[in-house]
């Protein structure tokens, strides 16, 4: 006899009361689910043509060892990658071990001894306080003699213009945008407001190079950063861009100029993008992204989801159901540690890789909270993969990202919420 969906959810330990109102949810998001569609076969062309246009061929699957000269795998890629972003240039390499190493990069590439940063949108995420050393840190920007100012967005989530404005000086160098909330309660920035945010900088100061933390916004809206005038746009290839399929790395695209900048800091001076092993990675770097269109649509569908999900419940969810999109993080307030480790336990729960561990929370470098993290993932650390975290302290927030399909994100939140049934805490 064939089995129903709920039975088969129900043998995954999916109650039947969380299945009706998950199902429930799921039905009044056809509208929504369409728009993110729509969304991603754009997305989808706009790789395809780079692919194309930029001739890539199986000969650029063959990876290269030593020096890396000649690795026509890796012209092609970051020409691919130049393409899709709409820059001049780009530097896509597996040396680039993570997002916060990409940052950091671009960063330290730019500024000099005596050069002053500027975020206008607030504390960056917590990794970045040591590389900026607004923690003190071994290597930081603030030990080379780097200053750092910064203007914190409005309580409505808007921009401080008056405050921008009176922080730009003769000593700013470079402006950093997060374009994602990390931890953080306010919005994640859309292409749209970072491009009037770029503009009103650069009608002030010109010269001033506008770099954005991409990170989990790749290929969620028609454009990107790139295009309203950013300089560099950065972020890591075990997020979206990575489709899943790309085992570590990160990507700056940009201007020819910030990008030769980035390449000699990332190898040598004098050497810059000529060297850099592909190690056999190119085919994955290649086919991760020609995927990302399609992984981030279910990764954007998951957390519209999840938003449904827990406001319906009486949660404060940021964003909510009714905003638009920008990133693929979907936060979740409990303002109760016992709930807020429950989802994360439902999340371990539903991996289809050490499905069997209880995530606790931890003390993780780069961090000043304790913080929990869930995630079974093909690649370790894939934010791309189901996942999610937060750090232990008020208001105790969940950050959920993620899923390489929309079935299995689909699955995740209702063990989540599976686990915070279970405490007893909330009604169906």
């Amino acid at each position: 006899m064939n089995r129903t969906l709920k039975q088969y959810y129900g043998e995954m330990g999916i109650s039947e009361p969380v299945f009706d109102f998950c199902a429930g949810i799921e039905k009044g998001l056809k509208e929504r689910f369409e728009e993110i569609d729509r969304i991603a076969e754009c997305n989808q062309m706009k790789v395809l043509s780079a692919m194309q246009k930029n001739r890539l061929s199986e000969a650029c699957f063959a990876g290269t060892t030593g020096y890396g000269y000649n690795d026509t795998g890796r012209e092609a890629l970051e020409g691919i990658y130049a393409d899709v972003f709409k820059t001049e240039d780009a530097l896509v390499r597996p040396q680039i071990t993570c997002g916060t190493h990409a940052l950091a990069l671009a960063l330290m590439s730019q500024l000099r001894p005596g050069d002053e940063l500027l975020s206008p949108v607030g504390k960056p995420y917590d990794t970045l306080e040591e590389v900026i050393g607004i923690r003190p840190s071994v290597g930081s920007l603030a030990e080379y003699g780097i200053s750092y100012r910064q203007v914190d967005l409005l309580d409505d989530g808007s921009f401080d213009f008056e405050g921008i404005e009176k922080a730009i000086n003769k000593k700013t160098k470079m402006v950093t945008i997060q374009r994602s909330k990390g931890y953080a309660s306010r919005p994640t920035l859309s292409v749209e407001r970072i491009g009037r945010l770029i503009t009103f900088i650069k009608e002030r100061t010109p010269d001033v190079i506008c770099m954005v933390d991409n990170c989990y916004g790749e290929f969620v809206e028609l454009s990107e950063p790139s295009e309203v005038g950013a300089d560099l746009v950065v972020g890591s290839l075990i997020k979206n861009p990575g489709g899943g399929l790309a085992p570590t790395g990160g990507y700056l695209c940009g201007t020819r100029e910030c990008i030769a900048r980035a390449a000699y800091r990332l190898t040598s001076p004098g050497l810059g993008k000529e060297v850099g092993a592909t190690l056999g990675v190119t085919s994955q770097f290649l086919q991760g992204l020609f995927l990302a269109p399609t992984v981030v649509k279910g990764a954007v569908k998951a957390a519209v989801f999840a938003a449904e999900v827990y406001e319906s419940l009486g949660f404060t969810v940021i964003p909510d159901n009714k905003e638009s999109r920008h990133d693929i993080i979907q936060a979740v307030e409990f303002h109760d540690p016992e709930l807020m480790c429950a989802f994360c336990e439902g999340i371990q729960a539903a991996a289809p890789v050490d499905s069997f561990v209880r995530p606790e929370p931890w003390d993780m470098p780069g961090y000043d909270s304790k913080v929990i993290m869930a995630a079974g993932a093909f690649v370790s650390g894939s934010s791309i993969e189901l996942s999610a975290d937060g750090p232990i302290r008020e208001p105790y927030a969940v950050y959920f990202q993620g899923g390489l399909t929309f079935e299995h994100a689909k699955y995740g939140i209702m063990m989540s919420l599976e686990k915070i049934y279970k405490t007893g805490k909330i009604k169906l």
